[in-house]
């Protein structure tokens, strides 16, 4: 916390003592086990909640989790968004994110200004657990589709062509993207630094594929991905940019 400190922010040594001292509250934390402890555990968020302060959980979780944080804030009196982000740390950096919102609208309005600071455009999706429904399945594609790219590079390594004039072809075509490009590129280099961490879009996936199945869905791509990304877990992978789940593939 000593960069923040250093710009005035003032320190909170638990999550009820941070509350007690904001009207707004901002939680980013890694997977639903963490969010739920963060609000229910000791010394937590709803030891400091009052009436009228506001909680805004932007963690991407599955809507079950999101349903109990809302009623367990709103029950003390307390006001409730959450409000997801789709981007890479990166995007986080440079406050490009964009920003998937739902709960209560008045909060959504009361949080304009910090959302600007955040993310280049926001979106208010109604009830609380439209976000992270949308949020999940974002990342379902997006964790599809890089497993496809590293899929389609290890298969030219390994038929005799050129992944780098893979990459040319991929970049000169209509599937041009910066995420094609940044995440081939880490292939490409093995530089395989988190920007968004291989072990956070495997339980993106996870959690969308649960989704599928309360709704009785059929979501077989991503059960597929999903299998290479537990297989890139088992090489150590985890705390690797998602791109390597190429090594997945070479292994």
């Amino acid at each position: 916390c000593d960069l923040f400190i250093q710009e005035g922010a003032r320190l909170g040594r638990t999550p009820a003592e941070v509350v007690s001292m904001c009207d707004i509250t901002f939680s980013c934390v890694s997977d639903p086990k963490a969010a739920k402890d963060l609000v229910l555990g000791p010394s937590g968020v709803l030891q400091g909640i009052r009436p009228g302060k506001c909680y805004v959980e932007m963690s991407t979780v599955d809507p079950v989790t999101i349903a109990e944080l809302s009623q367990s804030i709103t029950t003390r009196g307390g006001r409730f968004l959450e409000a997801p982000v789709a981007g890479s740390q990166q995007l986080s950096n440079d406050g490009l994110l964009v920003i998937l919102a739902a709960g209560d609208r008045s909060v959504y309005e009361d949080c304009s200004s910090c959302f600007q600071a955040m993310g280049k455009t926001s979106f208010f999706l109604g009830e609380a657990g439209n976000a992270a429904k949308m949020m999940l399945i974002l990342n379902m594609v997006q964790g599809s589709f890089m497993a496809t790219i590293a899929e389609g590079l290890t298969l030219a390594q390994a038929t005799g062509q050129s992944q780098q004039t893979l990459l040319d072809i991929l970049c000169q075509g209509h599937m041009a993207s910066t995420f094609v490009d940044q995440k081939c590129q880490n292939i490409l280099q093995g530089n395989f630094k988190p920007d968004y961490y291989l072990k956070h879009i495997q339980k993106d996936l996870r959690l969308a594929i649960s989704m599928g199945d309360m709704a009785n869905h059929p979501t077989p791509m991503a059960a597929a991905a999903n299998e290479v990304y537990k297989r890139a877990k088992a090489l150590d992978q985890s705390d690797n940019d998602m791109s390597a789940v190429y090594r997945a593939y070479i292994h």
